[in-house]
């Protein structure tokens, strides 16, 4: 289902791919099969989004980012792609992100450029990622930091 109020330019979506009102999916997005994408969403080129991903609503997944299988992201999760932010900036550099397989990412969360997010992590809600997070554990707080293994994985 695509909604009428959605502003979706991409031809790379998979089949049972929900995607509500007031989104925007850019020409060269790919998005897979049974996705969910939740309303007040901007999904940029160079992305690519696996099967049975859940974006929640105030999510923005920024040239450069991948996510991979089974991914849970919470509502107004906040990716940056770029270490240092100017207007204008003509030495912009790319840092690409990787959320892996079964990862789930908590509400308003911020995840720093170049992070790797590990298989079947758990990132808390509120976290600041400002580095790679290992498969399987839980990571919280200011900066996130690992609180144990993630016990809640099927």
């Amino acid at each position: 289902m695509r909604h009428k109020l959605s502003d979706i330019h991409s031809i790379h979506i998979g089949e049972k791919t929900n995607i509500w009102q007031f989104c925007v999916v850019l020409p060269e997005a790919v998005i897979g099969e049974n996705c969910n994408i939740c309303s007040h969403c901007f999904i940029e080129n160079d992305v690519q989004i696996g099967d049975r991903v859940t974006i929640k609503s105030g999510v923005q997944i920024w040239d450069g980012i991948t996510i991979e299988d089974d991914v849970f992201i919470g509502p107004n999760v906040t990716f940056c792609n770029d270490r240092y932010p100017r207007s204008g900036n003509k030495s912009f550099k790319l840092d690409k992100i990787i959320v892996k397989k079964g990862a789930s990412i908590g509400a308003g969360a911020v995840i720093l450029p170049g992070v790797t997010i590990g298989e079947n992590a758990t990132i808390g809600a509120g976290a600041v990622v400002t580095q790679n997070v290992n498969p399987e554990v839980v990571v919280v707080g200011v900066p996130a930091t690992e609180t144990g293994a993630n016990k809640n994985n099927n």
